[in-house]
């Protein structure tokens, strides 16, 4: 499966945008997502130490924190985007997630899981992937799974979603080389994740496919048609106002009410 970019132009240049410096136009830009209490901060701290800095993102109250690592010649620039449960754009937190992982042009969008909790954690993990195809899940927490009794197939979990699964317990340090490898590989695309989206129910794909020819014109290859419809039909339509305030040269301009959505 082809990769998609969510943004138009450079990757240095989207993330201009966001008020993010990179040291070199070189930089891979991982996206860090996932929810409260999963250990995200644990694995930004791991993977970039004492390199990293933090500051509010441009225009918001919202914080944020952005740290650097090298491996195997390579930099990277890891953007720890705030924890939420959705990318429904129902909170501040959601919103700056949201528009980063869709304008911010990553390399590669890892979410970060709980293995504890796997099945309340996926739910982010889905809906990044509705976003872009460049998705890394990192089970975290691993070794507190083990204590519990919980067994989970790491094998299976990957082939159901199309994506690659890393096992980890970043407070002991146990993954991370693997998770570096393969976040490289995403980033460089020589690993193509394929995600598995789930289907809708018949009445809402068949919405979808009424609205679609709306909304592609619209969004003329920056965001995924598919997925904005999804998101119009759920009320949201703050996504067509992100893609005007992050596009630089959108399509052209969205007026209001322009896009009629099936009742």
């Amino acid at each position: 499966m082809s990769q998609t970019s969510c943004c138009q132009g450079t990757h240095a240049a989207c993330t201009e945008r966001f008020e993010i410096e990179l040291q070199s136009p070189d930089d891979l830009v991982i996206a860090l997502a996932g929810n409260p209490n999963t250990g995200k901060s644990t694995v930004f701290n791991a993977l970039t130490g004492m390199n990293q800095h933090t500051g509010n993102w441009a225009g918001k109250t919202v914080g944020s924190a952005i740290g650097r690592f090298r491996h195997r010649e390579h930099s990277f620039t890891l953007v720890d985007l705030p924890g939420t449960y959705s990318l429904l754009s129902q909170s501040a937190d959601e919103q700056v997630a949201r528009d980063f992982i869709c304008f911010g042009n990553p390399h590669a969008t890892l979410v970060v899981t709980d293995a504890t909790n796997l099945e309340r954690n996926l739910n982010l993990a889905l809906q990044v992937m509705e976003v872009t195809d460049r998705v890394v899940v990192a089970v975290n927490l691993m070794d507190e799974a083990k204590r519990k009794g919980i067994t989970i197939d790491l094998a299976g979990l990957q082939e159901q979603l199309g994506v690659p699964v890393i096992p980890l317990s970043a407070r002991k340090g146990e993954g991370l080389p693997e998770l570096k490898d393969m976040l490289l590989k995403v980033a460089l695309g020589e690993v193509q994740p394929a995600p598995k989206l789930l289907p809708y129910s018949e009445e809402v794909e068949r919405a979808v496919a009424d609205l679609l020819p709306q909304v592609e014109p619209l969004v003329g290859g920056v965001l995924r048609p598919r997925w904005v419809a999804l998101r119009l039909l759920d009320g949201d339509e703050s996504v067509l106002a992100a893609l005007e305030q992050y596009t630089l040269e959108p399509p052209r301009q969205i007026r209001s009410g322009e896009v009629v959505i099936p009742q």
